[in-house]
């Protein structure tokens, strides 16, 4: 059994709320680099940046980092060189932080490079770490089960929704 925990009009607050906190910690930023992980991260990055763009005047720069989140282990791909993140700041961006293996491992993809700081969003955020990794902005906080399963719907455009099953 499906149970809707958000709906559209609530994860576009999230985004707008999200977007406001990553501008205040990044005030004197003139550009953050919005890593976006595949697919599902990619998109809310996406949406983030849309509204970073409305409320701020900081340049954004969407980067995809793909990662095979069941082996988090193997390669990680990023689409851009990561000489052009050399004393930046960037935002590491997924839709669910549930054991922190995705988000550790992708933050380790950049931590050769000097960078000015690194921050994490994500949109729901389980609370099943089994890694010392936090995300710095959450759209909701969510106590489960690990039995349960939650699914992030960000497309079509209006019809986002987050389920609990």
């Amino acid at each position: 059994m499906k149970k809707k925990i958000l709906d559209s009009k609530k994860i576009k607050h999230a985004i707008l709320r999200i977007a406001f906190q990553i501008y205040e910690s990044n005030i004197n930023e003139k550009d953050i680099y919005l890593v976006g992980i595949s697919s599902n991260g990619k998109e809310f990055s996406k949406l983030i940046e849309v509204q970073l763009k409305k409320i701020s005047p900081i340049s954004t720069h969407l980067i995809e980092l793909e990662i095979d989140k069941k082996n988090p282990r193997n390669p990680v791909k990023i689409s851009t060189d990561l000489d052009k993140l050399k004393n930046k700041s960037i935002v590491v961006i997924d839709d669910v932080l549930n054991s922190g293996s995705t988000l550790l491992y992708s933050v380790n993809k950049f931590l050769s490079v000097p960078l000015k700081k690194i921050q994490t969003v994500v949109l729901v955020n389980r609370n099943h770490k089994s890694f010392p990794v936090k995300a710095d902005f959450k759209g909701i906080s969510l106590s489960t089960s690990v039995k349960e399963h939650v699914t992030v719907i960000l497309k079509p455009i209006g019809a986002e929704a987050v389920y609990l099953s």
